[in-house]
């Protein structure tokens, strides 16, 4: 009796073991299906070194919290071997994350579910006021409104704004493109917006450019990077971002890849922080219509002005000179960068993504000229990939715990 007694209690410990190590790696589970890097049940055990079992058990216990679907019939792709593994993807109808950007021309706020996928958004512009509680509560306003007509459950929220964030206060360093005073506290005013819509989860924030950054390593084109240095310009000014080995680098208090207050101009326009000739000055929507000889109109963001000038009417000897002016102050920039930081990619979003496009030759000639290891075989310049990279990578903020903790998180499937 004590023999049967003992093996049921060794029985036991086993599988009590084992579910705690399957539910430990559920959240490594999560995130390489959210990422993309485990489309199958295969590659996820392979991915955790678990066995097969235990991939199993993990991949159902996310689908029963709503997170992922788990095709058991996918068929067989043509010259395959043997029987095909379970196909894993996001669950299109699952928890979603409110993401919210505020720029100087206004702002926008989404519904985000994993994997990067927008689900819903609504556009606002109206004058940021220099109070930023105005423009924080409409845009969690905007979102509340789409949160309420998709019926989805809300993991949390997340704010990009177009300033360095300080941690852990949540403060906004240098607002220099919006009328906010330097420190305002953004993340405590947004707390307290998002509360007061009765929307639950954690409430994070950062700034747009590192969030984009975010965003484009796990969803785009920054995807298998390990040193990753973005560069966007956007509504206004130039900002910058490092991604290395997953992580955003903020530096010790949020202003680590200013980017934008390189001098690319000795001789240049006054720029916001007290310097002249800035990337924030020299390479941003406002200085391609003012070298392109257009008075920008109030119609529409200056960044609508510039792409819509760029790609209407290239063929203008004027814009293609403003196009080339400010693809050299960009690659002076970038070479720069490169030279301090030696990244294995550069991504560019914004404005910086059409220049890129326009004339791709003539800007990553200008890096490897300027650039010690672009004369020592390059480093790749590629385009943003992902639309509303910003909110895509705030929504991160925002997922970042359930990717940590699912079951935590969301608490045991009904």
């Amino acid at each position: 009796m004590n023999g049967e007694a003992d093996g049921r209690r060794a029985g036991d410990v086993s599988t009590r073991t084992k579910l705690e190590r399957g539910r430990g790696a559920l959240g490594p589970a999560l995130e390489l299906v959210h990422t993309g890097r485990a489309p199958t049940r295969a590659v996820l055990t392979a991915e955790l070194g678990v066995t097969r079992a235990t991939a199993g058990a993990v991949a159902a216990e996310l689908e029963a919290l709503g997170l992922i679907r788990v095709d058991s019939r996918p068929g067989v792709a043509g010259g395959s071997q043997g029987r095909p593994s379970h196909r894993l993807s996001v669950d299109e109808n699952g928890p979603v994350a409110l993401a919210a950007q505020v720029h100087p021309d206004g702002f926008r706020a989404a519904l985000v579910g994993l994997g990067g996928r927008i689900v819903d958004t609504a556009p606002g512009c109206i004058t940021v006021s220099e109070d930023p509680a105005q423009v924080l509560g409409a845009v969690v306003d905007a979102g509340a409104a789409l949160l309420a007509k998709s019926g989805r459950r809300c993991v949390g929220a997340g704010l990009a704004v177009p300033s360095a964030v300080a941690e852990p206060e949540g403060t906004a360093l240098n607002p220099l493109h919006l009328a906010w005073q330097a420190g305002a506290p953004v993340r405590e005013i947004f707390t307290r917006c998002v509360r007061a819509a009765g929307i639950e989860g954690p409430v994070l924030t950062g700034n747009d450019v590192n969030l984009a950054a975010l965003a484009e390593h796990r969803h785009g084109a920054g995807r298998s990077a390990q040193h990753l240095l973005c560069v966007a310009t956007g509504h206004r000014g130039v900002g910058g971002a490092l991604v290395l080995d997953g992580r955003l680098h903020s530096g010790s208090s949020g202003l680590a890849l200013e980017v934008g207050h390189l001098t690319v101009n000795p001789e240049g326009r006054a720029c916001h922080c007290g310097g002249r000739g800035c990337l924030d000055v020299e390479a941003d929507p406002l200085a391609f219509l003012t070298a392109a000889g257009r008075t920008p109109g109030p119609e529409v963001s200056l960044l609508q002005q510039a792409r819509e000038l760029l790609r209407d009417e290239y063929a203008d000897p004027a814009v293609r000179n403003a196009t080339e002016e400010l693809i050299d102050r960009l690659g002076l920039g970038l070479a720069g960068l490169v030279n301090i930081l030696n990244p294995d990619r550069i991504i560019l979003g914004g404005l910086h993504r059409e220049l890129l496009n326009a004339d791709p030759e003539r800007l990553r000639a200008v890096v490897a000229d300027r650039s010690l290891w672009g004369r020592s075989g390059g480093v790749p310049i590629l385009p943003c990939t992902l639309d509303h990279n910003s909110l895509v990578g705030a929504a991160e903020l925002a997922w970042q715990p359930v990717l940590d903790d699912p079951l935590g998180t969301l608490g045991a499937p009904v």
